[in-house]
């Protein structure tokens, strides 16, 4: 059975993360199916906006399914996790249709990435966002996420999600401008509607542009990242921060 349903109808076609169990986890499929929307988004000219979401009320995607990490070997492991996550990112970016985020919940680790790589974000004002890896797993992000976050959340922010492990609610995300458009429960989707409507009326050649644009500029200055991630996840640090997770426990961090 798949943890992901693909959907298109009135020109919007809509990625859902559907393994609410887990908090819709994301494991390597879903990454994967992840990119094969966006593949068929630029080769069907009758889709006009991408939509992610996640399944249920929990999350819009809980973080990368940590079971993955477990079986990691090593530092080249780590770094191909990250390699093929950026790979996911890049072709989000380059979606020539505008891209939507809707959450609900918890959006954490991946998920926050995938929200921040697309290009507009509605969320409810419980909905939590963040990558507290610094007490959760022991683990890094690659230059390019951080590029985005930095991009999205400022130094200062930024500094303060990853060091102190913060979530920030949807009404502190819309405050930021990360969020552009907050509802209750019961009002967002029909402020999705509104906000797809719009976006399915403007011009496409315009919006191609500002998407382009800006997805340019953001990389023009990502630095190389291989030798940070390698330590990171060859560390003893990251394989104990990995195994606790699994068993519900406290990790012990030593810097090694």
């Amino acid at each position: 059975m798949s943890d992901t349903l693909t959907r298109l109808e009135a020109g919007v076609l809509t990625l859902t993360f559907d393994r609410p169990s887990s908090r819709n986890a994301m494991t390597p499929a879903m990454y994967e199916a992840v990119h094969e929307a966006c593949e068929r988004a630029d080769g069907d000219e009758a889709v006009r906006v991408l939509v992610l979401r996640g399944a249920g009320t929990d999350a819009f995607v809980s973080g990368t399914d940590i079971t993955w990490f477990t079986g990691f070997t090593g530092a080249d492991d780590g770094v191909a996790y990250e390699a093929a996550v950026t790979r996911v990112l890049h072709r989000l970016q380059d979606v020539r249709v505008p891209t939507l985020a809707v959450v609900r919940g918890y959006c954490l680790g991946g998920g926050l990435a995938l929200a921040a790589a697309c290009d507009l974000r509605a969320a409810t004002p419980s909905a939590r966002f963040g990558a507290p890896i610094a007490r959760t797993l022991g683990n890094c992000l690659s230059p390019d996420t951080h590029t985005l976050l930095l991009h999205h959340f400022g130094p200062g922010r930024c500094s303060d999600m990853l060091l102190n492990a913060r979530l920030f609610t949807g009404r502190e995300a819309e405050a930021i401008g990360f969020v552009q458009r907050l509802a209750g429960d019961g009002e967002l989707e029909a402020e999705v509607d509104r906000l797809v409507d719009g976006l399915r009326s403007h011009a496409p050649l315009t919006m191609w542009a500002a998407k382009t644009t800006q997805r340019r500029l953001l990389r023009q200055n990502v630095p190389d990242g291989t030798d940070i991630i390698a330590r990171v996840y060859g560390s003893a640090d990251f394989r104990a921060g990995a195994e606790a997770f699994v068993r519900k426990e406290k990790p012990r961090w030593t810097g090694a």
